[in-house]
């Protein structure tokens, strides 16, 4: 199997990596986030519904792989490491009340001389459960535990070049999975059935690049539920004078570029017509005026003041840094576009802008993933940024 990137590429996040290990103090880094361990292996497998693990080391130059035995092969095939580096616990240890698979790493980790190190665990994400945390700690009484939550995750903010084709590549899969689910709404059109139009686009891609399966499902809340994020779809039909909500993301290589557009069943109401505009306006104003050197919450800032001045308010983020991730979010869980947010842009960073605002009975998304340039921002895909509308439709289901 082919890497995704150059083994050099490999080398230096390590080597970034092992930089930020340094400056905190830590020996022994357990990478449990999959995203984290693709990143610095190229490991990539649906397995991480069981407890696997990668183990930095700050004075080795490989990274260990410790997982499940049926998966090791994976591990073999799909990352940079030693077949030596890859170490696998039996299946007893799966889904087990008396068996644990951090005992095992715990036993690896003394076997190999890491049993009184300083070791930094990303305590806080998906796929790190309590109980782990706690046999780790008990199997290991001569460790010194640290909180490496974001460290890896911090040193991914910024793409490398190779890492930005695979997110306009990325793009091409949102535009053409986005152009697919618009066209399908029409009155009486079930919405799993526009749902499974979004899916069947983002797994066959391009005809040059398959997609992926996303870190999200599509999500489509629809009428009165526009008010409400993070629905996904239900078996009933559209009806005339409702709007649809719809975020997706293409995904290629793992990395994502998340999309969502507001589609109106034939003419937008009023307050529709009137809030697009401010939504669209804040949108440009933003772009407009990123570029390295400005923070996160400064473009809060300008959002907030043009928003503003036609009287509208939002509680929430107006976006996050984007890229390489697995479900069940493809957010990096880094910067956060939000008032206060300290972060100062650099190229090649990239972010999810969805400033949407969401009010009693309705809402309204419009969102763009830029990247930040030398001199600007740069929007990954190119689908019309509007409040789109179906109206007089043919038999075909097409705008006509």
């Amino acid at each position: 199997m082919v890497l995704p990137f150059d083994i050099v590429e490999y080398q230096k996040r390590l080597k970034q990596t092992k930089e930020q290990m340094e400056s905190r103090g830590i020996e022994v880094l357990l990478i449990t986030d999959p995203a984290n361990m693709n990143y610095l292996s190229g490991y990539d497998a649906w397995s991480f519904y069981v407890h696997q693990m990668l183990v930095i080391l700050i004075d080795e130059p490989q990274p260990l792989w410790i997982g499940r035995y049926q998966d090791a092969n994976g591990a073999k095939v799909t990352t940079w490491i030693y077949d030596e580096n890859v170490i696998a616990y039996p299946d007893y240890y799966v889904h087990s009340k008396e068996h644990h698979p951090m005992e095992f790493i715990a036993d690896i980790l003394k076997q190999i001389g890491q049993g009184c190190r300083n070791i930094g665990m990303e305590m806080d994400h998906y796929y790190f459960t309590g109980r782990a945390s706690e046999i780790l700690k008990k199997s290991l009484p001569d460790a010194h535990f640290m909180d490496a939550t974001l460290l890896v995750n911090e040193v991914r903010m910024v793409k490398s070049d190779q890492e930005i084709e695979y997110m306009k590549t990325a793009a091409k899969i949102a535009d053409s999975a986005m152009k697919m689910g618009v066209e399908s709404i029409f009155p009486g059109v079930r919405e799993c059935d526009t749902a499974a139009e979004i899916s069947y686009a983002l797994i066959k891609g391009t005809p040059e690049y398959g997609g992926e399966y996303p870190a999200i499902v599509p999500l489509l809340p629809t009428g009165d539920q526009t008010s409400i994020p993070h629905l996904t779809w239900s078996d009933r039909p559209f009806v005339e004078g409702h709007a649809v909500i719809i975020e997706l993301a293409g995904c290629y290589k793992r990395y994502h570029v998340p999309l969502a557009r507001t589609v109106s069943i034939g003419q937008p109401n009023e307050k529709m017509k009137q809030v697009a505009p401010v939504v669209l306006e804040g949108i440009q104003t933003v772009l407009n005026f990123a570029k390295p050197g400005v923070t996160c919450g400064e473009l809060e800032e300008v959002w907030r003041k043009t928003i503003k001045k036609y009287g509208y308010e939002k509680e929430a983020r107006l976006g996050y840094s984007v890229g390489l991730n697995y479900p069940p979010d493809w957010g990096e869980h880094t910067a956060s576009i939000r008032k206060g947010d300290p972060t100062i842009l650099k190229p090649n960073m990239t972010f999810h802008l969805i400033p949407a605002l969401w009010f009693d009975t309705d809402g309204i998304e419009i969102s763009e993933t830029f990247r930040v340039t030398e001199s600007g921002a740069e929007c990954f895909t190119t689908y019309p940024q509007e409040l789109l509308i179906r109206d007089h439709l043919d038999l075909n289901g097409r705008i006509s």
